[in-house]
This record gives structure tokens, sequence and C-alpha cells, in this order.
């Protein structure tokens, strides 16, 4: 029986945050996080507490259930022009490891496509994936032994960057963590969240690369330019 995707949206976008600001890139936003809900009403007992993404369902843009083959031909259709620099796509969730596998990444591949992941570590990953950011999360353990990029919300008081500073990793990244306020539906669904930057936050992340300068500050570009 072939395996099956819950998908919650795609888009094409450009890449807002770390190492590949500015990259245009197909988002496949997988459904499922293994360390929240996603409801506002388990956010308090979560792992990850400051998440501010819709991740439950299917119901977003060209969100569903599909096969491998189905969900490379629609992420393909996104792409404007295949012949046109490297088809680029980056599986975000919730928590894609929970789906992403080896006929995934094959399928990938074979249509051409240089393929990310954003994962919070917690869950091995399949071989071939292209650029691994990790986002490590307080009070989760990390089982991946290596990334691209290492992108630490700051702060976290148990997860805070001394931690990770021996980490395997080619680029680290401090994102201030942004103040929200949760846009909910009925039951109890986040539905969005309006985010702003605190600028003592910002400051205190921006200080800390200055004082350690193995670490980069990342920003969301994304919601600074009012762009998806």
């Amino acid at each position: 029986m072939a395996a099956s995707y819950r998908v919650k949206e795609i888009f094409y976008t450009l890449q807002g945050e770390g190492a590949q600001a500015g990259r245009p890139a197909v988002f496949c936003r997988f459904s499922k996080c293994n360390l929240w809900n996603g409801r506002e009403d388990g956010r308090e007992n979560a792992v990850c507490q400051f998440c501010d993404t819709d991740f439950i369902g299917t119901d977003g843009h060209l969100g569903g259930v599909y096969t491998a083959s189905d969900l490379v031909n629609i992420i393909s259709t996104q792409w404007p022009d295949l012949s046109q620099g490297t088809p680029y796509v980056v599986c975000t969730g919730g928590e894609p490891a929970l789906q992403l596998d080896d006929e995934l990444v094959t399928t990938l591949h074979k249509a051409g496509f240089e393929i990310a992941i954003e994962t919070n570590g917690t869950l091995p990953l399949p071989d071939g994936i292209d650029w691994i950011c990790l986002s490590p999360k307080a009070g989760a353990e990390v089982v991946i032994d290596r990334c691209d990029e290492l992108k630490l919300v700051f702060p976290q008081p148990l997860a805070m960057p001394e931690r990770f500073t021996g980490f395997n990793a080619t680029h680290y990244y401090l994102q201030p963590m942004a103040d929200y306020a949760p846009v909910v539906i009925a039951s109890d669904k986040l539905s969005g969240a309006k985010q702003s930057l605190s600028a003592t936050t910002t400051r205190k992340t921006l200080d800390y690369c200055l004082q350690h300068p193995q670490w980069k500050l990342s920003i969301q570009t994304h919601k600074l330019l009012e762009i998806e």
C-alpha cells in the first residue's frame, strides 16, 4: 500500500529567515507536531509553547492527503519554471519528520528538487535531505547529530545557546522570540497569530551575537515584508 502524506498547505514564496533568506522556495507544510497539538487549550502543557503556526488538518491552500507522486506533482506546479534555477522545496510543519520518508525524498529528487527540512530534531531523518535546519525546543531531546543550520529561538531558558555551541552545524543563528496574540476559532483551534518583535528581546539577541560571534542574527523578514 502506497504511503500517504497529510499536508496542511503548499505555497510558493521567499524563504524569510536563516541562511537561505531571500531564496525562492515552495513550502510544503505537513500536518501535526509531536511537541504541541496545535490547539490553544494544549499550549500551556506543550513542550513547545511559542509556536504561531496553524498546522492542524488539511484545509489550507492546496492542502490534502496525497501519495508521494501526487504530492510532488502539486509541488512542481508551484515552481514557476523548472528550467530556471534549482527548484527548492522546504518541508516544514508542524514537524515534517513525522511524515517525510525515503519514498518522498526520492520522488522529489527525481523531479529535480533540492530538499530542505525545518525540524525540531527529536526524530530521525531519512537520508538524502540536502539542507537540514534544526530548531531545538526547550525540554526536547535532539536525536540528530548534525545540521546545516542551527536556528535557535531566543531566549528559551531550557535551550540556551551554550547548550549547542559544540553541535555539528555549519551555521549558527539566534532568532528573537516574537510576542504573539493568538487568533482562535471554534474548538479553540489556532487560526493564526498576530506577532510583533519585542525591542528588548531583539536587543538581547543582538547583544548575545555580538558577544558570541559564533552566532548570527536571524530575523523573520517575511513577516516584516508581510509576505507568506
